[in-house]
């Protein structure tokens, strides 16, 4: 398997070429913000964009369909950082739009991955739907897998949490999905039986088999055609392919992080500290049991990783051919924030200039393809350059703030997410300021104050933000916009 594909490029040629050599049609992808659909700010899966045909509508090109979709999703946004979430991604997609069904579905992501990719097949592992109220046991998928040579001990029935597409809003086509998952860790440690908690099996596919239309909460009803949609992340592929557990050393990253590096002066797989020890200054102003905060502090990955991952997204945004700039009000604001935090992270790693268009001139040689960024390279800059600007006036601010709470011995939990809150300071940058100061966090009080903040977020979401937008973050922010400086 290894040395077949080294990139984005060959894996995505390889799997046009395969699905046209099945008879689907290459479509292009779609923009990143939704045509007339006010259910979601941006296109978030391939599917998304054929919804009219899912349900029943004749597509121009037929009912076997392949591309490539540039994706946004922002509901983890809080979550990148680690190895494998992203805002920005690609997503290999084919469709049968009323043709095939699961069992060709099941045998071509088979052949695609065994065959063109070289993925080992006593390494393959499935899940399928247990079945529950709503829809049976998906028992004709496992058979298919069984007659591919895939074990029992390697097929894994889960619930609809794990095993179901439902749609981006609050109604459309959905239906059981049956993933595959891939064995990365020692040959010596591979398992005779699948575990879906093994972080070493990592998904490699999905096959969401569309049969049902969500009509209400709870409430399905069958589909006039039964629909096949395949998703592949083309990030987590490569990485795969090329044996790595990071997806930001491969090709579609590396590039990026090494810029930041250059800017901060820092390696990747370094400490900010050097040796990873923390000074006992810092571990008083945290006190006990604050390890993870003490990680993040002193790890040069999480920040890169999120200026990486953010500038990136950032660019797609900027260039997309519909326009969007850096805002107040619905994918402006998004993309206000992801700047911004992207920005917030430099500070963190010491980068005190503007480095925001830096970044992003790295992101565009990494895709050729998307001629839409290159036409609009100097409007991406330009916005990227204005938006560090306005920033700046901001951490001004903030930092006036922080001196006014940092005067007593200890700064409390509810003045430190003042300065999240309205500030745009993470609390790494917080408590970074306060050992300078050598002044006590009540970190606790915090955590207390930021989960309080998400479950009221996430109780006005369920009424005035109940939308379908799907996008927790985007939610939680917005019904702040009074006093939080990400709008200012």
């Amino acid at each position: 398997m290894a040395g077949k594909i080294k990139n984005r490029w060959e894996l995505i040629k390889k799997f046009i070429e395969f699905f046209k050599s099945k008879h689907h049609r290459e479509i292009p992808s779609a923009s990143l913000i939704p045509e007339n659909d006010p259910t979601v700010l941006f296109t978030t899966a391939g599917m998304h964009p054929l919804v009219p045909y899912l349900q029943g509508q004749g597509h121009p090109l037929g009912r076997r369909l392949v591309n490539v979709q540039k994706c946004i999703r922002t509901r983890d946004i809080d979550e990148v950082g680690n190895e494998t979430h992203h805002t920005f991604f690609e997503m290999l997609g084919n469709w049968s739009l009323g043709d095939y069904w699961k069992k060709e579905a099941i045998e071509y992501s088979f052949e695609f991955l065994t065959k063109v990719l070289g993925f080992e097949k006593e390494k393959i592992a499935v899940s399928c739907f247990a079945g529950d109220k709503d829809a049976p046991r998906d028992v004709e998928s496992a058979e298919v897998w069984r007659r591919l040579g895939v074990k029992d001990e390697r097929i894994a029935f889960l619930s609809k949490a794990e095993n179901w597409w439902e749609p981006a809003g609050e109604s459309g086509p959905c239906g059981p999905d049956t993933e595959m998952f891939y064995w990365i860790g020692s040959d010596k440690e591979l398992p005779e039986k699948f575990d879906v908690e093994d972080k070493r099996w990592v998904e490699i596919g999905n096959d969401v088999l569309m049969q049902y239309n969500k009509v209400g909460e709870g409430k399905y009803e069958g589909l006039e055609q039964k629909n096949v949609d395949f998703g592949g992340g083309v990030e987590r592929t490569v990485a795969v392919l090329l044996g790595l557990d990071d997806n930001y050393k491969t090709p579609e990253f590396w590039p990026i992080i090494q810029e930041i590096e250059k800017l901060s002066e820092r390696k990747y797989d370094e400490s900010v500290v050097g040796d990873g020890a923390h000074p006992p200054s810092m571990k008083r102003v945290l006190g006990d049991n604050n390890s993870s905060v003490l990680s993040n502090i002193s790890s040069n990955k999480r920040a890169m990783r999120i200026i990486a991952d953010h500038i990136k997204a950032a660019v797609f945004i900027l260039g997309d051919e519909r326009g969007i700039k850096p805002s107040n009000l619905g994918q402006g604001y998004v993309l206000r924030r992801l700047i911004r935090r992207a920005i917030r992270y430099g500070r963190l790693l010491g980068i005190e200039d503007n480095f925001t268009v830096h970044v992003a001139k790295s992101v565009l040689p990494i895709y050729p393809d998307y001629q839409e960024l290159h036409r609009n390279h100097k409007f991406i800059f330009e916005e990227l350059d204005l938006e560090e600007e306005r920033f700046k006036k901001t951490l001004e601010k903030g930092l006036k703030k922080f001196e006014q709470v940092a005067k007593d011995e200890i700064i409390t939990g509810r003045e430190a997410f003042l300065l999240f809150q309205s500030f745009g300071f993470p609390i790494e940058m917080t408590v970074e300021l306060a050992n300078e100061k050598n002044v006590k966090i009540d970190l606790e009080e915090y955590n207390d104050e930021f989960k309080r903040h998400q479950d009221l977020s996430r109780t006005a979401s369920s009424g005035q933000f109940k939308s379908g937008l799907a996008d927790d973050s985007e939610k939680t922010k917005r019904l702040h916009t009074a006093t939080h400086i990400l709008v200012e």
